[in-house]
């Protein structure tokens, strides 16, 4: 299942909106332009600007067909705006003209494009204003207002409709209809996404039910088995079972299980559940835990699980043989360049050092290894302390999900 880009949906309401609005000012300065030519008696620049800009901007919308250039589009288009606008404004009155409030609009167009362009044209017509302003009290102007007395209330009447149908007709409106499409377009992303963490809370759920119904199966053939050495083997990949079904119970009951997994109370889940299930309720294992507030991946908590998982097993059933009293020791710590360390072991009875992966028969020791380097980890057993210690540095896998269209 796919879902829509929120980033697509905005430039598409984007470039409709800036497309809509340039045809519009292109019809309303043609039009504009002939009223001031033909009805309002007003010759010379402030008729041929209208018609300069209409032409112009016109030619500019219809080539972003071939460019696809929005940014472009709308540059060409505010620069046109502002230089046509000031022409205008400067022979119709100068800072009396009543045209001057278009570009106003230049900088809330600029706004509807991005925060950074509407700042820039901000600056850019504020400057043009004050020039504006000081080329009248200079007194420079002079012959400059071109709009016949009699023309002059229809003029300033016009301009401000003009401004006022841009701003609010044009732009107003397209603003208010691209909001409520990006508004439901965020519905449907919205939608889409608790309809998928909805089927992946259920596959959290049904993969820990599956698993928990392996582990009972294991725990049942494991009781009719009468050689003890068979059994303890079934057990073994019970408790193997629990350690990934926890993991999975975990992102389950989570409010937010699609963020990572906390390692410190799986830890302890993970610990007292197998010192109950070997050593019983009553025992004198001393369990310590020196786990940081760590987050990761499930694909790293399910391997260091059974990393964790194999070396306690061994540490109960052959550390401390019969009702020997013992420590358990888990430390884990985030290291530099977004590395972890796990040191945990026993010390209990330990085993020869010339036994390694390679000439053990154990599947433990062998699974330990091969684990931490699925973690691109290094491992190294401590020989200086007594009992089984373990050093191991690994990284957090994440693998990348390929969804199917």
């Amino acid at each position: 299942m796919n879902i829509p880009n929120k980033d697509n949906y905005r430039l598409q309401d984007k470039t409709q909106l800036v497309l809509k609005v340039n045809y519009f000012a292109c019809l309303f300065s043609l039009f504009f332009g002939l009223i001031c030519f033909f009805l309002l008696d007003i010759e010379g620049v402030v008729p041929y600007f209208f018609f300069a800009f209409s032409g112009l901007n016109f030619i500019n919308t219809l080539l972003f067909k071939s460019h696809k250039n929005l940014t472009l589009t709308y540059n060409i288009t505010s620069i046109l705006a502002m230089v046509c606008g000031i022409i205008i404004t400067l022979y119709s009155g100068g800072i009396r003209s009543p045209f001057i409030f278009v570009l106003a609009i230049v900088v809330f167009a600029g706004y509807v494009t991005t925060k950074v362009y509407g700042k820039i044209y901000l600056f850019i017509n504020l400057l043009l204003v004050g020039l504006i302003f000081l080329h009248d009290v200079s007194n420079l102007n002079h012959g400059h207002d071109t709009i016949p007395e009699t023309s002059k209330d229809w003029f300033a009447f016009l301009s401000i409709l003009f401004a006022v149908y841009l701003l609010g007709g044009v732009f107003g409106r397209n603003l208010l209809k691209a909001h409520h499409k990006l508004y439901k377009s965020r519905r449907e992303v919205q939608a889409r996404i608790e309809e998928k963490e909805t089927l992946l809370k259920e596959v959290h759920h049904r993969v820990k039910n599956n698993l928990q119904t392996v582990s009972s199966l294991l725990s049942l053939q494991s009781r009719s088995i009468e050689d003890d050495k068979i059994s303890s083997i079934i057990k073994s990949s019970q408790n193997r079972v629990v350690s990934m079904a926890m993991v999975h119970e975990m992102l389950y009951k989570r409010d937010d299980y699609l963020s990572k997994i906390e390692l410190k109370p799986y830890i302890e889940e993970l610990c007292e559940y197998l010192i109950r299930s070997i050593k019983g309720g009553t025992n004198t294992i001393d369990l310590k835990l020196d786990v940081a507030d760590i987050k990761l991946s499930i694909d790293t908590v399910i391997p260091l699980g059974l990393i964790i998982n194999e070396t306690v097993t061994n540490a109960l059933k052959y550390g401390f043989p019969e009702e020997n009293s013992g420590e358990i020791l888990i430390k884990l710590s985030a290291q530099e360049e977004k590395k972890y360390e796990l040191y945990l072991g026993d010390n209990g009875i330990g085993f020869p050092e010339s036994v390694n992966p390679k000439n053990s028969k154990s599947l433990g020791l062998k699974l330990i290894h091969n684990l931490s380097r699925q973690l691109r980890g290094t491992i190294e057993r401590d020989m200086e302390t007594k009992g089984t210690y373990y050093r191991i540095v690994f990284e957090e896998i994440i693998e990348e999900f390929n969804s199917v269209d």
